[in-house]
């Protein structure tokens, strides 16, 4: 298991591709202004011992330097021992709509960006439950399984978008009925799903149906609404940018609506409560004490209890690779020379 310190300096990385182009640049512009002065030829005589192999292996060196500092300074952590604890908490499943109406942006940014980050500010409220993750759009899709690993699950919850699933609609009872395969400790009593939507259903009517089969398997069911009751047009947007507006077959714009009242209605029938989530600080906060008030159910876990710094190995990488490319000079190395690896002998 392998944990980061300080991912921000992965930004730093950014350098890497710009000193590419820098250098490319200045090999055409060089290459041009040779042209202009002399042939190729002449200016092998002028500067015999130059190799033309150097300057590109000074460059390998720097790149691979300033990497491996940037990953020193990161600071990977390895965990070396592995114990099982015992933890108490409760089993939580979220399902989150990745239809095409959570593209509207009637909350800042769209909803499913909003939807991402609700969940993720509830699992960082969460100490030692289990949760899963699901998809669904017109069917639904487990996206991570029952676990404890918090980190994994806010990865695989930002790699969820709209395009994810082929079949499109929003089928409500397709998400509950897979939910209820998630819990898998036949003793766990406390069991949450939280349903993340706008509330668009196109199940006709066996949305309930699910839900009743759902609370019979001891789930509690919560939903948090994204969007604003008075709606917004579905955006179709090309490289971040909109070029048009969803429409329907009569060629009128949709426009998508929170429907709070399907909701609503789901969470009751549930015996959980219906959460409006356009105030993130609020509903988690909300989130939070439903959860404090349940019994916590102990169960074993495996995890990582000890980590150990990396970073000095990588440090010392980076400071080789700068020392090589420092002390490489641009001329021909003789034994190298000898070899012709890089075939820069003048043809006789």
């Amino acid at each position: 298991m392998v944990q980061f310190d300080e991912k921000l300096y992965f930004y730093l990385l950014g350098i890497v591709p710009v000193l590419v182009l820098l250098f490319l640049m200045l090999q055409v512009w060089k290459k041009s202004k040779q042209r202009e002065f002399a042939d190729a030829q002449l200016l092998k005589r002028l500067a015999p011992e130059k190799s033309t192999f150097k300057s590109t292996l000074k460059l390998i060196f720097l790149l691979l330097g300033l990497t491996f500092l940037t990953l020193g300074l990161v600071n990977p952590k390895i965990g070396t021992k592995l114990e099982t604890v015992k933890r108490e908490g409760v089993d939580i499943v979220f399902a989150v709509d990745v239809s095409k109406s959570m593209l509207a942006e009637d909350i800042a940014p769209n909803r499913i960006e909003k939807s991402k980050r609700l969940v993720s500010e509830i699992i960082n409220q969460l100490a030692s439950d289990r949760i899963g993750i699901i998809a669904y759009a017109g069917q639904a899709y487990p996206q991570l399984p029952i676990t404890t690993d918090y980190g994994a699950a806010k990865m695989f919850l930002q790699s969820m978008n709209t395009d994810m699933l082929s079949s499109q609609g929003t089928a409500i009872n397709s998400a509950i009925e897979l939910a209820t395969t998630f819990y898998d400790d036949a003793e766990q009593t406390n069991r949450v799903l939280f349903i993340i939507s706008d509330g668009e259903d196109h199940s006709e009517g066996t949305t309930i149906d699910a839900v009743e089969k759902a609370t019979e398997n001891g789930i509690r069911i919560f939903t948090i609404g994204v969007g604003k009751p008075k709606g917004a047009p579905i955006p179709i947007k090309r490289r971040g940018v909109v070029e048009s507006l969803k429409k329907n077959s009569q060629g009128e714009v949709v426009i998508t609506k929170l429907n709070e009242t399907v909701l609503d209605a789901i969470a009751q029938e549930g015996n959980g409560q219906y959460i409006n989530g356009s105030n993130t600080e609020e509903a988690v906060e909300f989130i939070k004490e439903q959860l404090n008030q349940m019994d916590k159910k102990e169960f074993e876990a495996k995890q990582f209890a000890e980590y150990k710094d990396q970073f000095q190995w990588f440090l010392a990488i980076g400071l080789l690779f700068l020392f090589l490319d420092i002390f490489l000079l641009d001329r021909k190395t003789k034994w190298l020379k000898k070899l012709n690896l890089f075939n820069e002998h003048d043809d006789e």
